[in-house]
């Protein structure tokens, strides 16, 4: 799945696209970065972390598990010093108002498969 399908099927902004191209096969959701830690297998680029964490601890944690792309759930927005860190970490960033839980639903039933 595209970034761009990802942004439209969850009625989201894409904040920052560093690859527009970027195919997503499987997510991980969560707002506590130790489990993506332990959960997330290291060198998976086409996974998207699904979060409402909205802070400099998961732009880190998506760098450290080369996790290209993250979806920010509940309306919450990365401020200019996090918009900057994304930008130059390459991770693409789509902002959507729904939970975490219709936004999981939603690319679920689209085929996105979970960690």
């Amino acid at each position: 799945m595209k970034i761009q399908e990802i942004a439209s099927s969850v009625k989201g902004t894409i904040l920052v696209c560093q690859d527009e191209n970027a195919d997503v096969e499987v997510a991980f959701a969560s707002d506590l970065m130790s489990d993506a830690l332990a959960l997330i297998q290291k060198n998976h680029e086409k996974t998207i972390l699904i979060t409402g964490l909205c802070n400099s601890q998961s732009i880190r944690t998506a760098v450290m598990l080369d996790i290209k792309t993250i979806l920010i759930v509940r309306n919450k927005q990365f401020n200019e010093e996090e918009i900057r860190l994304a930008n130059e970490s390459g991770l693409n960033v789509i902002c959507t108002a729904l939970t975490m839980f219709e936004a999981c639903g939603k690319l679920y039933s689209l085929g996105l498969k979970n960690v």
